[in-house]
């Protein structure tokens, strides 16, 4: 059983028999003393693919769903469709582009650290690593005199995504960036 107050992104929980993926997570805390937190969370249907938005209490209990959660490399793209392959057995999944909405953005070929959720051998979605590495393909040029001041520029990854970074960096280096927020956290 999860309470709403620890569902986080990615987690799977079962509403009304029904497996739903936890899309996002939006804690309002009220201003009054001894009000409780509210949690704004958007669900999606693993069946359907239809949103759900629930406003719940942090003590709120979700039945945990029987999936299974394999290890997976991103293999490659066919058309609308990402492939990824099972570290163990060497099986594919294939998820369309609508299944993993903002997720594209951090798949490189090779990717590993995914995690595939799987319920009766059909692939409903992925688990992203916390961070991975990208390289920089577009980004203003370099500042002389620039320090790791709170200045920052945009830069253009490799897989189309942007974000801000120090404008110390350059072209062609490689940055790690958090797959929860989508921001720069280090040089790699």
């Amino acid at each position: 059983m999860a309470k709403a107050s620890d569902l986080k992104r990615g987690m799977v929980v079962e509403i009304n028999g029904i497996p739903h993926a936890v899309k996002q997570v939006d804690a309002k805390s009220p201003s009054s003393r001894g009000a409780s937190t509210l949690y704004k969370i958007r669900f999606t249907n693993l069946k359907t693919g239809q949103k759900l938005d629930e406003s719940l209490k942090g003590d709120d209990f979700f039945k945990d769903t029987d999936l299974v959660r394999a290890k997976v490399q991103f293999s490659y793209v066919d058309g609308e469709h990402y492939i990824f392959m099972n570290m163990e057995d060497y099986s594919q999944y294939s998820l369309g582009r609508e299944d993993l909405e903002d997720q594209v953005d951090y798949l490189t070929e090779g990717l590993e650290g995914i995690i595939a959720l799987l319920i009766d051998d059909e692939v409903f979605g992925i688990e992203l690593p916390s961070s991975v590495i990208l390289p920089i393909v577009e980004t203003a040029p370099c500042i002389k005199g620039a320090t790791a001041s709170s200045r920052t520029k945009t830069a253009k990854l490799s897989t189309g995504l942007e974000v801000q970074v120090p404008e110390y960096l350059e072209t062609d280096e490689l940055i790690k960036v958090n797959t929860e927020t989508g921001k720069f956290m280090s040089r790699a």
